[in-house]
């Protein structure tokens, strides 16, 4: 047995603190992250040069972890949104599952609990190209089955809210 299973997190995880300037810079970078430290200084009542440091500071504490475009996959070609729950025999399947995000149609990969051990959010082009997709993870030795779930029509698709809910 791996002895990297069950074992329990020895540290927690610092977290930084964000006050109500952080909280609200965040969500509008989460919504718009092409804005202009002039811009974004404007929104928060703080100096440009301000806002730099915040963002320099949240990026050093790993808060934003990245900048990146929002696409439409119809689009691009990838018009079929689809959720497939993995199931393995093992712990040691389950981790060579994570090969997979070297394809461009695996959009997210997650270990989860309950009746799967894995699921996936992939778009591709087509059922076709679902239905491949599909045989090369039934073709992973210790794959058991999947279930997949096709979205008709994705309502909200979007990150973490930085603003706490009231």
């Amino acid at each position: 047995m791996d002895k990297d299973v069950n074992v329990v997190q020895t540290k927690l995880i610092q977290q930084p603190k964000l006050d109500a300037k952080d909280r609200t810079l965040l969500a509008i970078l989460a919504e718009d992250a092409s804005l202009s430290y002039s811009e974004l200084g404007r929104q928060l009542h703080l100096s440009a040069p301000a806002v730099h440091e915040r963002v320099k500071r949240l990026k050093s504490e790993g808060v934003i972890t990245g900048t990146v475009a929002r696409l439409d996959s119809n689009k691009i070609g990838r018009p079929l949104l689809a959720f497939i729950h993995v199931d393995t025999s093992s712990w040691a399947v389950t981790r060579s599952i994570l090969s997979l995000k070297s394809l461009s149609d695996v959009e997210e990969i997650h270990t989860v609990a309950g009746d799967s051990a894995m699921l996936l959010k992939v778009r591709t082009q087509n059922t076709q190209s679902l239905e491949a997709l599909l045989e090369v993870i039934h073709s992973i030795d210790g794959f058991t089955g999947t279930r997949s779930y096709i979205v008709l029509t994705p309502h909200l698709e979007r990150g973490p809210a930085p603003l706490l809910s009231k």
